[in-house]
């Protein structure tokens, strides 16, 4: 497992999803849990708000989906099923970019 990829979680309160993993390679590789954001399991119907950003089959996915950089779960490595794909660069900075404002980091 590393940072980018998009895998499978069942999410508390919202159920099997994708979830792309966030975080370093050093910390992905050493800790049980890992900091992850939640996408969409439906088509992106519409445009994505200020705190979302778009992963589509570039990504491993099925179809263009949404993905919620507002909340950082933290998952056990042990229920990350199904690898998807992993986030292309382009997109890995626009993830970074809204979990930061997502988090209210931006204005420090």
């Amino acid at each position: 497992m590393k940072p980018w990829e998009v895998w499978t979680w069942k999410f508390p309160d919202a159920g099997e999803h994708p979830a792309v993993v966030l975080g370093t390679e050093e910390r992905v590789k050493l800790k049980p849990r890992v900091c992850v954001i939640l996408c969409s399991t439906q088509r992106a119907a519409r445009k994505p708000e200020v705190h979302e950003v778009v992963l589509d089959e570039a990504d491993g996915l099925e179809w263009e989906t949404l993905c919620k950089c507002d909340v950082v779960y933290a998952a056990p490595k042990t229920e990350l099923v199904k690898r998807r794909g992993i986030v292309t660069a382009e997109r890995r900075r626009a993830i970074a970019e809204r979990v930061i404002r997502g988090l209210g980091f931006a204005g420090l």
